[in-house]
């Protein structure tokens, strides 16, 4: 019976159930698998989100930019203040040099038309619409443009040149909408 009860040598399991790590070698880490899981879902996941906000931009912006490609111009009506039909019609934004080097101007100007004008002759001539305007613009300092009776009398002029361009009075106000200076 003593033979039975042999002390065990060292190294030797004495819990046969446990599997033996080899000495000098590091056990294997548990959770390997969920490792390379996270490396492979961690990219495709990033991939999806960057497709799904460029697509979700891409959706949202459609409706801001409806028309501008299509039509440069565009007029709407409006009533005045004694019933009158008030047609307005805009110019796309446009950016300008002013005369002092490194200085920009960008407008957006919508014209009040006066009476019954064909849209259709005021569309024909934007690209000569905007070289005025551009020319009259360009001309202009960056104080001048950034002050009030500058603004003032830059209407007056456009208003008076566009006008003139057409050889009767076409436009009865203008409108800045946008003015942003740099």
């Amino acid at each position: 019976m003593a033979e039975d009860k042999v002390a065990a040598m060292p190294g030797e399991n004495e819990n046969p159930e446990k599997p033996e790590t080899d000495q000098g070698k590091a056990p294997k880490p548990k959770g390997g698998s969920r490792n390379r899981l996270l490396l492979i879902i961690a990219p495709i996941a990033a991939i999806a989100l960057a497709a799904g906000g460029y697509f979700g931009y891409t959706l949202l912006s459609q409706g801001k930019g409806k028309g501008k490609a299509e039509a440069p111009a565009a007029a709407s009506a409006k009533k005045d203040k004694d019933g009158g039909k008030v047609v307005l019609f805009s110019i796309e934004p446009f950016v300008v040099n002013l005369s002092e080097p490194g200085r920009y101007l960008k407008v957006t100007m919508q014209f009040e038309l006066a009476g019954e004008v064909e849209e259709k002759s005021v569309t024909e001539k934007v690209p000569i619409l905007r070289d005025v305007i551009i020319t009259l613009i360009g001309n202009q300092t960056y104080d001048y443009a950034a002050s009030t009776e500058g603004k003032i009398q830059l209407k007056d002029e456009i208003l008076l040149r566009t006008n003139r361009l057409f050889g009767k009075e076409v436009f009865r106000n203008l409108y800045f909408t946008d003015f942003v200076m740099q």
